[in-house]
């Protein structure tokens, strides 16, 4: 559909063929009305409204990242582990084992369910969190104004904003009253910007383009009239939702690790298979006979419980992130945003308050502090003394009387109504007790010309004027400084002090204005040109969105975690130069969006390696920042909010919108999505997601090391010529049963101590390293010679039956397993440092399980399922004998480690 629309932008490399787009902001408003045939006034009529729906479609945004239920389900199955399971419940259908096909089934499915039940119920959440851009929109139709919805929008339409109205498509202004825009979702620019009517060169950067307002953008000020030029996808934020729906979705780290893990444990299987018939038909054993062994000891290999501890485990990890204010799409999100190396973050409304404030204010007699963030006036004080406080009362009694903006209480705190630089200082007098009723008796507005607004106060049968605006634009207009007694002539010297403030403030990063009145003598003309002139210069505020309170302290722990954060932002330089080092970021220097356009990939790579703020950036400039750094294989991370996030966010191993003032774009094309759009809580879900991986490598080894004391057993006893040591069914049990439950108890284990204080792990780290493959395969053999020694001591030194020989080798195994899910507890620590009651779950699991073992010993006929038999006092005696020495033999390698570790 976006091939059928006219709009404003430029087309986007490589994706399907749109027609040339007009250059709405360089055309006059009587050629837009002429070449889109409407009516700037009248608008159009009902019927060719109605036309112009059936040829460009509706104004909506085909939103990527929107999955359909049975997409969803079907990849709950494509994991290469969940290819294996199924494999093996067909081969054991095929050998006649029906019981265990059927469990294997019932375990997949449920593992699917739980999988599908996971990620659908956090689709349905986001779509909780999701608003619809514009629910209407005030239009003109057939010279009537009237509400329409806004997904009715056709070009040609002429549309009416006001203070408080989201645009609801690309409009090209044709009436301009103070119309200011806030475009931070669009551009990253955290200040509003001024809109006008003018038209502006046709290679205008789109952030200049005063003459056109952008659909998604929010009216901060003013009120405006405009033609639509652009609907749906032919808008600035439909480019950018195609640009996200080019990039592809990458398999996350995790995903990755377990399907090389997956075709490992396949590659041992069938080399199991062959290897067991092959040596059984050598010992002079039936061929036939053999080759069923070996499926049936391949089968074996495989961990049928792993994938539902994984799922479950992560399922689980989700609840905890949303308790970090963190809603994850993806089950495997927060594993990977744990293997981070890199977070890449906007600025506005992350690092800051998105909330402006005056922090410092310039008058003639001194420069006031200003405390306190945010529009909340009980928070915070204006540090004036005896010398600055009476210059301050002026300036502010100025301030409130140029103004269209206020502050008010709501459910969720204090906040702007209106343009919010103007609420910024509407609070600023509030902290200071100073409160204005205004009645202006006339008004020259503000506009990107002018850069500057005046108010009409009556007073004494005269008029004073009062003006705000930049102060390089202010300060030639003013012939005096101070106001009543303080007043004097403004000198070269006066001027030269007023530009040393305002220039330290703006290379501070802050936002100057200034402000100044005079009394307008009788028979003034009332025009701009004869208002404003010989002001008397008031003094000058510095406002800035400040940083808020925990980012610092949350960069900091990033540091120490080894992760990198790179400010990506649309803001200006000098801002973000102020925000990062007020947050403590590592840099060198600022980068420009047109510097960004000229360097080579290499000098970008250098820009990131030496340290430096991204300021200025397009969407393309963010999506090639992120492939950059993943190229070099880095995990990157990156958060959003704008529509002109949305690439990146996709394109990112991992993509994180904000909740509260994230676009539907972004959300679509996130990852996860922070509640509280907060950078520190990405950083409590980075801990968050190593120590789900810390778990999952725990149980993973845990599971591998049982089924290799499983394979061993039987393997040997092949070897050895000797009857089954243990029968497919109780290998099942051990599998799916005991292991899996006390497995999916390690997947709650708390963090371990110092788990923020070391690097990222690599990101082509394999999930199984030498060491953990040794620790595998050694406390595997140990469960295996054990299980071994009790099946062959009973048999052959005890003569006790086959039956009761079977029952001490699969019991034995499931209590050696169960001594040896303690050395997995921990990766490196032993259990007095952990302490041993610090997962009371695995403790109920441990004990429930066992408990379930004892029952599968003496109930009667789980005794007939089992194939087995009860079991004396002395039989125990053995079994613990046997079983409690790998618990001893792993505290103490640990032990030895940790202090070795610890000199």
């Amino acid at each position: 559909m976006a091939g059928k629309h006219p709009g404003v932008g430029t087309d986007i490399a490589g994706s399907a063929a749109v027609p040339a787009r007009p250059a709405w902001h360089a055309m006059e408003t009587g050629a837009v009305a002429a070449e889109l045939g409407t009516d700037p006034t009248g608008g159009l009529s009902e019927a060719e409204a109605a036309n112009r729906l059936d040829r460009y479609g509706p104004n909506v945004l085909e939103v990527s990242g929107r999955t359909r239920w049975y997409v969803v389900l079907g990849r709950q199955f494509l994991d290469v582990l969940i290819v294996i399971l199924g494999v093996a419940a067909v081969v054991s259908a095929w050998l006649g084992e029906v019981t265990d096909a059927i469990t294997i089934l019932i375990i997949l499915v449920l593992n699917g369910v739980l999988g599908f039940v996971q990620e659908w119920r956090a689709e349905r959440a986001i779509e909780a969190l999701q608003e619809m851009l514009a629910l209407d929109a005030r239009v003109v139709r057939d010279g009537r104004e009237q509400s329409v919805d806004a997904t009715r929008l056709v070009p040609g339409d002429v549309v009416l904003v006001e203070v408080g109205a989201q645009i609801p498509a690309d409009l090209r202004n044709i009436q301009s009253v103070d119309l200011k825009v806030d475009e931070s979702a669009l551009t990253g620019e955290s200040e509003s910007v001024a809109k006008s009517v003018d038209a502006v060169g046709a290679g205008t950067p789109l952030a200049e383009q005063v003459g056109v307002s952008w659909m998604g953008t929010t009216v901060t000020n003013g009120r405006a009239r405009g033609i639509v030029v652009g609907t749906g996808m032919a808008t600035e934020f439909g480019r950018i939702a195609e640009l996200t729906q080019s990039v592809a979705a990458d398999a996350t780290p995790l995903q990755r690790r377990l399907a090389r893990l997956g075709t490992w444990l396949g590659i041992i299987a069938v080399a199991i298979s062959v290897g067991v018939a092959v040596t059984g038909w050598a010992l002079g054993r039936d061929l036939e006979e053999m080759f069923f062994t070996g499926v049936s000891l391949a089968v074996a290999v495989v961990p049928e419980g792993l994938p539902a501890v994984v799922t479950i485990t992560l399922a689980l990890g989700i609840r905890r992130m949303v308790a970090r204010k963190a809603l994850l799409r993806r089950l495997q999100a927060a594993e990977t945003l744990g293997a981070a190396t890199v977070i890449c973050t906007d600025k506005t409304g992350t690092l800051t308050q998105n909330e402006m404030t005056v922090r410092r204010v310039w008058v003639p007699s001194g420069t006031v502090e200003v405390t306190g963030v945010g529009y909340d006036p009980t928070q915070g004080t204006v540090e004036a003394d005896s010398t600055t406080r009476h210059d301050l009362e002026h300036l502010l009694e100025t301030a409130l009387w140029c103004n269209h903006a206020g502050i008010e209480e709501g459910d969720s705190g204090w906040h702007s109504v209106g343009e919010p630089t103007e609420a910024a200082l509407v609070t600023l007098a509030a902290k200071a007790g100073m409160a204005v009723a205004v009645q202006p008796a006339g008004e020259f507005s503000f506009n990107s010309r002018r850069k500057r607004m005046t108010v009409l106060q009556r007073a004494g049968g005269g008029l004073i004027a009062h003006t705000k605006g930049a102060p390089e634009m202010l300060l030639p207009l003013c012939s005096s400084i101070g106001w009543g007694d303080g007043a004097r002539p403004l000198d070269e010297d006066g001027r030269r002090a007023v530009v040393v403030a305002y220039e330290s403030f703006a290379g501070s990063g802050f936002r100057t204005l200034a402000l100044a009145r005079r009394v307008v003598p009788a028979g003034t003309p009332m025009t701009e040109e004869a208002v404003e002139q010989d002001l008397a210069l008031l003094g000058v505020v510095a406002i800035l969105d400040p940083p808020r309170s925990e980012v610092p302290g949350a960069v900091a722990e990033a540091k120490a975690a080894g992760i990198s954060v790179v400010m990506i932002t649309g803001d200006a330089p000098a801002t973000a130069v102020a925000i990062a080092e007020q947050v403590g970021l590592d840099f060198t220097r600022a980068v420009g969006g047109s510097e960004l356009n000229d360097l080579s990939d290499a000098a970008l790579r250098s820009a990131l390696a030496e340290g430096s703020v991204f300021a200025r950036t397009t969407p393309e400039h963010k999506l090639r920042i992120v492939s950059l750094l993943q190229g070099d294989g880095e995990v990157v991370g990156m958060t959003g909010d704008g529509v002109n996030d949305a690439p990146a966010l996709k394109q990112a191993d991992i993509g994180i919108a904000m909740g509260l003032r994230g676009t539907d774009v972004a959300k679509g094309a996130s990852d996860m999505i922070l509640t509280d759009d907060n950078f520190a809580s990405i950083i409590g879900a980075i801990g968050e997601g190593r120590r789900q991986y810390d778990n999952i490598q725990k149980f993973i080894r845990y599971l591998l090391s049982s089924n290799t004391g499983e394979m061993i057993a039987v393997f040997v006893n092949i070897l050895l010529n000797a009857p089954l040591i243990l029968l497919p069914v109780q290998i099942l049990w051990m599998n799916l049963v005991t292991d899996g439950l006390t497995a999916l108890a390690l997947g709650v284990e708390p963090s371990e101590e110092g788990i923020m204080s070391r690097p990222p792990r690599a990101p082509d780290e394999p999930i199984l390293s030498r060491r953990s493959l040794i620790q595998v395969v050694g406390f595997g053999a140990y469960i295996g010679i054990g299980a071994l020694f009790l099946f062959h001591f009973y048999r052959s030194v005890l003569d006790r039956d086959l039956v009761v020989a079977q029952t001490m080798a699969f019991t034995g195994m499931v209590v050696l397993e169960h001594m040896n899910v303690f050395n997995f507890r921990a990766l490196h620590a032993p259990i007095r440092v952990i302490g041993f009651f610090s997962n009371p779950w695995l403790l109920v699991a441990w004990a429930g399980t066992i408990s379930l073992q004892l029952a599968v010993v003496y109930v009667p006929f789980l005794q007939d399922a089992f194939q087995t038999t009860a079991l004396g006092a002395e039989d125990w005696l053995w079994i613990a004998a046997v079983s409690v020495p790998i618990f001893i033999i792993g505290e103490a390698i640990k032990t030895a480690g940790w202090r070795a570790q610890a000199r």
